[in-house]
Order: structure tokens, then C-alpha cells, then sequence
């Protein structure tokens, strides 16, 4: 059965978390990246408090600081829409609650790596990919944490929040933010676990 089919011809937000938690990795991705801009725009609004995120789905507890995980990305532009977002623990004093990452994508050379904090929403069981914010750390293999207003990451990341809502256990879709409010820019995250990574 094609997933799609649960988004699209009867919507069932329930049934299509249980399948896409019982499929594999490579089997989730392939699903999601299926899916399209108004596929995406009706689960963002259909998973609002339908599963509560916590930062352990980006980062799971058990790790330690500075060990990357791997979320592969999906948006609704109509062109380079494959992207991965990477997420670590920080390792410095005072910044429990959140999460350091940026993004790798093939515009990097001239956007810039998009470096982010994560942390917990305003509204409960969402969270927070925060562009606003930069880390003070990273791990030694990342690229160099550079400003967001920099080269044409101003009009990529300048200014912007992902705000996340959970799907499946391995599955969170996202909606852009700026100051002006919602952007009509949805993406969906799919969690490598560390154990899978090449």
C-alpha cells in the first residue's frame, strides 16, 4: 500500500504513524520523499498535538555530546528538495534544553551551512529549530559557524524558526516562520539512527 494513499485519499494520521513506524529506514525515507507540497501542508496542520516531540526524537538521550545524528529532509520547493539536517548535543555548560545543528545541502557553498539551536516551543509538544540562535560549539568535523545574515543564507535562514510536529516515532514534519508569521515552506524530517549512519 502506497502511504501516500493515507494522506491523500482518506486521511489517517493514526495509521500511517504505525506504518511508518513498522517499515525500515530506507523504506521511510523512500515514502516521504514522495510526498508533495499540499501532502505536506495537510499533515502539518492534521499532526497539530497529535504526538508530543521532545528533543530526544532528534538527538536521543542516550547519546553523548558532540555525536551526530542524521535527519534526511524532504521540502516543498519546487527544486533541490532533498537536504539533511544534523543535530548534536552541546557540550558547554548552560545550554541544557537544546540542541546545536546545521544543514547540509547542495547550495551550501553559497548559502552557508545554516547553523541552528533547537529547543522546546511556545506550544507544548513542539519544538523549535531556531535560526535566530547560534551555537557556541561544534563538533570538529562541521563546517565553520558563520552568521545567517552571511552570503545568501540572508534570505534562506536570516530571521527564521522550523517549527516541528511530530508523526511517527522516526518522522517530524516542519513549517517556516519568519517575523511576519507562517511561510507557505513545509519540509518533512526522517531520523537516521546513529547505529545506520555510513
Amino acid at each position: 500500500m502506497q502511504l501516500q494513499n493515507l494522506i491523500e485519499v482518506h486521511l489517517d494520521v493514526p495509521r500511517l504513524a504505525k506504518d511508518l513506524d513498522e517499515i525500515g529506514h530506507a523504506a521511510r525515507l523512500w515514502s516521504v520523499r514522495q510526498w508533495t507540497r499540499a501532502n505536506m501542508a495537510t499533515l502539518w496542520d492534521a499532526t497539530k498535538g497529535f504526538r508530543r516531540l521532545s528533543l530526544d526524537d532528534y538527538v536521543p538521550a542516550a547519546l553523548s555530546p558532540h555525536v551526530e545524528v542524521i535527519h534526511h529532509g524532504k521540502n516543498s520547493l519546487p527544486a533541490h528538495t532533498h537536504f539533511q539536517k544534523r543535530f548534536c548535543k552541546p557540550t558547554l555548560p548552560g545550554f541544557e534544553g537544546t540542541l546545536i545543528g546545521f544543514n547540509f545541502q547542495t547550495l551550501s557553498p553559497v548559502t552557508g551551512p545554516g547553523y541552528f539551536v533547537t529547543h522546546s516551543s511556545a506550544q507544548p509538544g513542539e519544538i523549535d529549530i531556531d535560526y535566530t540562535m547560534l551555537p557556541n560549539e561544534k563538533p570538529r568535523t562541521w563546517p565553520e559557524i558563520v552568521s545567517n545574515s552571511s552570503r545568501l543564507g540572508r534570505f534562506v535562514y536570516h530571521g527564521m524558526i522550523d517549527v516541528m510536529r511530530g508523526i511517527s516515532t522516526h518522522v517530524s514534519i516542519g513549517r517556516a516562520m519568519k517575523k511576519h508569521g507562517f511561510m507557505d515552506a513545509w519540509f518533512v524530517l526522517v531520523r537516521e539512527d546513529p547505529q545506520l549512519a555510513s
